[in-house]
């Protein structure tokens, strides 16, 4: 009988969820739902040092912005809970002690003082072997019994094979043998009584009966000892699929935990929170970063949430390291941005409008997004493209003289391009071209002259959104007064 598909994400809360967190959770959740089984959330909170609330909310919130709501977890609850760590001490402690009566662990002594001048000799000896050297391995029964009456603290270590060879297989990888002799005892329950996420990893893992064990390749070097743990416990090994790490934009090294700089200067996004501060849609973030690592096919390079759980299987996974491409992801978030109906975008607008001080309504937003939906990258773009409209009418900071004018045809300019649209019935492109245009035949000049001294005065910039749609939106009296107040100014010059 096939073992019902169980996977689990289990992020640490002492930092923010980076992208390369998320694409993990991305597979775990898009395999649970492709095979019809349990995406699971697991919050690992045994480093207390490091442990803090932000943190935590922001997994959280990030997990579900993305779209990737988990079956059993905090806020959810399920069979297999408690779904913190530091909820499940007892257990820990339970079969770490196991270990030790089985004879497959021991406790040790020795002191950080101890430990840290072995780390110095080792150091200066410039050994192979470094780590713990076993000191408490081979203490009797008696002489352990003696140091905790003497109530001194320890530490439980794994008693790791010496001798053979330790194997596992990685669905990604193939098979991996290990020299059990490059093996240490490592630590496996602190003197605090919390336990190392070794310890506590393998026992969650067997008793919330996960399936397949996907997670980054840093786990990779790590996996050996996971392998005794199972063994030493008489448990079934889930199937282990190490995922490859991300690179930075010019692909020769690993992308930072916290900030990337690329090979241009420039300091690139890591963390979800800052995407989508910035802008991104989680659409787009998914649809990218699922590409990284694993292949819809051939040729398609945008596909939904629904397509990529319809297609996603664990064959199809890539082992090698993916450079991240910023440019591919801005241009794939345009395209996503641009497939929105405009209700939906008005309502994305809103948050970053506010984040700039403007109190813009999803009504106004609406009316603004056609006139820069097709030029935007990012969500965030839309508040310097038009912010102009949601600010004070003051007098333009921009020279209004531009080309050869001088500060009367500039004048003259404005003050035909104002009765034209006082008189319009209509501020539209359909209304206002024609005779703008036949305004600057008129004048003798450009009709880019024209138009540009208008969009001076209205919008106060060079470069703006669509002119006639633009002043359609900020309404007649506005522009007119703008170019009241353009008329000032070159009347004082």
């Amino acid at each position: 009988m096939t073992k019902p598909v169980r996977v689990r994400f289990a992020p640490s809360p002492t930092g923010y969820l980076h992208i390369g967190g998320a694409r993990t959770a991305l597979y775990n959740w898009a395999f649970a739902r492709n095979q019809g089984g349990v995406f699971i959330l697991r919050i690992e909170d045994t480093d207390r040092s490091r442990y803090y609330q932000e943190a935590e909310q922001d997994l959280v919130d990030s997990l579900r912005w993305l779209g990737l709501q988990w079956d059993e977890g905090p806020q959810v609850g399920g069979d297999y809970g408690p779904y913190y760590q530091s909820q499940r001490i007892d257990l820990y402690r339970h079969y770490a002690h196991k270990l030790v009566e089985e004879g497959y662990a021991y406790k040790c002594f020795c002191t950080p003082e101890r430990l840290e001048q072995l780390r110095e000799q080792q150091r200066a000896a410039h050994s192979k072997h470094t780590g713990y050297d076993r000191h408490c391995r081979n203490l009797s029964a008696d002489e352990v019994a003696e140091k905790e009456a003497a109530g001194l603290p320890y530490v439980v270590r794994i008693k790791a094979p010496m001798t053979g060879v330790t194997t596992f297989f990685d669905l990604l990888r193939g098979e991996t043998r290990v020299d059990n002799e490059m093996l240490e005892d490592i630590v496996l329950l602190k003197s605090d009584g919390f336990p190392t996420y070794h310890l506590a990893n393998v026992v969650d893992d067997h008793l919330m009966e996960i399936s397949h064990i996907m997670r980054g390749e840093e786990w990779l070097s790590t996996c050996p000892i996971h392998v005794v743990l199972y063994n030493a416990l008489g448990w079934e090994i889930p199937l282990y699929i190490h995922l490859p790490i991300f690179l930075d934009p010019g692909g020769k090294g690993k992308m930072s935990k916290r900030k990337t700089v690329g090979a241009d200067g420039r300091e690139y996004l890591v963390l979800v929170k800052d995407f989508r501060a910035a802008g991104y849609l989680p659409e787009a973030l998914i649809n990218f970063i699922a590409r990284l690592g694993w292949s819809y096919d051939d040729h398609t390079e945008l596909f939904s949430r629904e397509e990529l759980v319809e297609k996603f299987s664990l064959d199809r996974l890539n082992a090698s390291s993916a450079s991240f491409d910023y440019a591919k992801l801005e241009w794939m978030n345009g395209v996503y941005i641009r497939q929105l109906d405009l209700d939906d975008l008005a309502g994305r607008l809103c948050p970053f409008y506010r984040a700039a001080g403007y109190e813009v309504s999803v009504e106004m937003a609406r009316k603004v997004a056609p006139l820069v939906r097709e030029r935007l990258k990012t969500l965030a773009d839309a508040v310097p493209l038009t912010d102009f409209i949601f600010q004070p009418d003051t007098p333009p900071s921009r020279e209004l003289l531009i080309g050869k004018l001088d500060a009367s045809a500039a004048a003259n300019i404005l003050r035909r391009a104002r009765n034209l649209i006082a008189m319009a019935p209509a501020l539209t492109d359909e209304v206002l071209e024609e005779p703008f245009r036949l305004l600057a035949d008129e004048l003798g000049v450009k009709a880019g002259v024209v138009f540009g001294v208008l969009r001076i005065a209205v919008t106060g910039r060079q470069v703006s959104p669509p002119l006639f749609e633009t002043m359609d939106v900020m309404g007649r009296e506005r522009v007119l007064t703008r170019i009241d107040m353009g008329l000032e100014v070159l009347e004082a010059q």
